[in-house]
């Protein structure tokens, strides 16, 4: 269920305390009641303060400014559970119910503090499916696209990563054949060899170095592989 707006009415502070549950807000008391936590920012800037009587302007710029910290709070929350592009951050953050106003600057602030950075998500990512998967040029940017990055981020990210690392990709392709070989050894040469070839053409790799490693790696032809690999399910 989406979170409701913050609604703030005229009237007057009742309290303002630092928050015991988010250090670095204050929580804000109208007429007896609790309406939310605010920056310290907020509230220098408008002026809050025990006994101030809010006008409807005053009350509407604190009930923004509840908006704003929920959804900053949330994002930094989501940016410590993982590293996320700003196009899927704001997404994500529409998704839960945020209003559009505080989602954009929540992302304005993140970018200007660079703890939301396109470019060097996409270096990261970029380095872990090579390290890790030995996943092609190709299919490195297909997954930046799919995280919601720019194509051209990613392909100056791929670029640089493929360069600083200074990938071989005949060797990073043997690499990923001879493990994924090593699991298919119980099957028949025909299978064995089909399954491997699909295994990495799904990573992005092209047709032809595919044949020139499937034949180093299991030996003959593989001429009549088949590029689909249907029968092998790992992405």
């Amino acid at each position: 269920m989406a979170p409701a707006e913050p609604t703030v009415s005229a009237g007057a502070v009742t309290d303002l305390a630092p928050s015991s549950r988010r250090p670095g807000r204050w929580d804000v008391s109208v007429d007896g009641r609790v309406v939310g936590a605010v920056s310290l920012e907020l509230v220098e800037r408008v002026g809050l303060r025990v006994g101030r009587v809010l006008d409807d302007a005053a009350a509407a710029l604190v009930a923004d400014g509840i908006a704003e910290v929920s959804v900053y709070d949330r994002a930094l929350a989501m940016l410590a559970a993982r590293a996320r592009s700003s196009r899927d951050l704001r997404q994500r953050l529409v998704r839960a119910g945020a209003a559009p106003a505080p989602v954009d600057a929540a992302v304005a602030r993140l970018e200007a503090s660079q703890l939301l950075d396109d470019a060097a998500y996409a270096r990261q990512v970029a380095r872990s499916r090579v390290a890790t998967r030995g996943d092609s040029r190709r299919r490195v940017t297909q997954a930046l696209a799919q995280a919601g990055v720019a194509r051209d981020t990613a392909d100056e990210a791929v670029a640089d990563v493929f360069v600083d690392e200074a990938v071989d990709e005949v060797a990073l392709v043997e690499q990923a054949a001879r493990k994924r070989a090593r699991t298919l050894g119980a099957l028949a040469p025909e299978v064995r060899r089909r399954r491997l070839y699909g295994y990495l053409a799904r990573r992005g790799h092209d047709a032809s170095l595919i044949r020139a490693v499937v034949d180093r790696v299991l030996g003959g032809d593989s001429s009549e592989a088949s590029v689909d690999g249907t029968e092998d399910d790992e992405a």
